[in-house]
């Protein structure tokens, strides 16, 4: 018998097979077992386009981002030299003009 593996995000036990994804009825996250191993076991900071990204890359801001608790906005094509890299392989910090500011991965390329 093929076991249901729990929810990769709340642990919960609750979930099903829904035909192509498992489905946890307790967060609503759906999940494919094989994708989420390659995630957890995956710690290289990645842009949106999935290059691999490094200690001092130049990479450009690919949407317009409000900045929280200021009202600075970072323009999108906007480019940030010399990032580096944190615990998190979701986040990079950088400096833009002359702030300290963790930048999400995701709305980046390099």
């Amino acid at each position: 018998m093929n076991e249901i593996p729990n929810c990769p995000s709340c642990q919960g036990e609750n979930t099903y097979f829904d035909g192509s994804l498992y489905v946890c009825p307790d967060c609503a996250h759906e999940f494919n077992p094989d994708a989420a191993q390659e995630e957890a076991t995956s710690d290289v900071a990645r842009d949106s386009n999935g290059a691999e990204l490094m200690d001092g890359d130049a990479v450009t801001v690919i949407k317009d981002l409000k900045v929280k608790g200021s009202s600075m906005v970072i323009k999108r094509g906007t480019k940030v030299k010399s990032i580096r890299l944190t615990d998190n392989p979701e986040e990079v910090d950088c400096k833009i003009d002359g702030s300290s500011i963790v930048l999400k991965t995701c709305f980046l390329k390099k």
